[in-house]
């Protein structure tokens, strides 16, 4: 099975980020208000949006943005155009 996302939307294989330890406490990233990176997987149908994000981009998005959807024991998420913060290159 396979997903291709339509319109503006971009889906995402999320960047596991690691734990940051302050002196002897651990805090997870689930403490930390900050934005998400994910690696691009498929992009929408939006031409203008394919000429800008491109598969295997790194992105950076806002935290409470998209759906997230499980496929072949992996998680996705599906974020929107106006979510993509910026691309690291």
């Amino acid at each position: 099975m396979k997903i291709k996302p339509l319109d503006d939307r971009v889906l995402i294989e999320l960047i596991e980020e690691s734990e940051e330890k302050v002196g002897s406490i651990i805090i997870p990233d689930t403490a930390k208000e900050k934005p998400r990176m994910g690696k691009v997987v498929a992009v929408g149908t939006d031409e203008d949006l394919q000429e800008k994000v491109k598969v295997g981009d790194k992105i950076i998005f806002s935290k409470y943005s998209g759906d997230e959807v499980k496929m072949d024991n992996k998680e996705y998420l599906i974020v929107q155009r106006s979510d993509i913060l910026a691309i690291v290159e």
